[in-house]
């Protein structure tokens, strides 16, 4: 009887590790903690905006893909900024560049580097191999879309933040 205790358990344990959340890269996957400097360097964590649709935007001042999408991103920011919030987290090896880009973009979001370029411990966690390069996520942190771009990226948030 003890030991069909421990069969069970055994069996029970693993079951339920199977279907664990993992933090990952994938759909459905808990996406990675990011934790860098702001533009007046102060560290924010990616999981500082839970609670909230997150689109996570990896791009750079010299990207010029990153730039072109960044007033659609604006504009998307500010239909739905009550419960979608954007995290960029920017390539940049120099901050002047990095703030002036910011500024000139007149980006609100929260913005963040290391200023490590390639680098940089982002780049390994998320597996960056080219920019513009973005992940959606639940507020929970879960990977709902990634490198979603224009109408597809307009209407997922749109939905979600609708039935949130």
């Amino acid at each position: 009887m003890k030991n069909l205790f421990f069969v069970i358990t055994f069996l029970w344990c693993s079951a339920v590790t199977v279907n664990a959340q993992v933090v990952g890269l994938e759909i459905g996957d808990i996406a990675p903690e990011i934790d860098l400097p702001d533009t007046k360097g102060n560290n924010v964590a990616l999981s500082s905006l839970r609670g909230d649709i997150v689109l996570i935007d990896f791009w750079a001042s010299w990207c010029g893909p990153c730039i072109k999408e960044q007033p659609e991103l604006l504009k998307l920011y500010n239909s739905f900024s009550e419960k979608f919030s954007i995290y960029g987290v920017s390539l940049d090896t120099k901050k002047p560049s990095w703030t002036a880009a910011i500024a000139k973009l007149k980006l609100p979001w929260t913005q963040v580097s290391d200023l490590k370029y390639w680098s940089s411990p982002v780049v390994g966690d998320y597996m960056i191999q080219a920019l513009p390069l973005n992940y959606l996520i639940d507020k929970n942190g879960i990977i709902l879309a990634k490198n979603i771009h224009g109408n597809q990226l307009n209407q997922m948030v749109k939905e979600l933040t609708e039935s949130k």
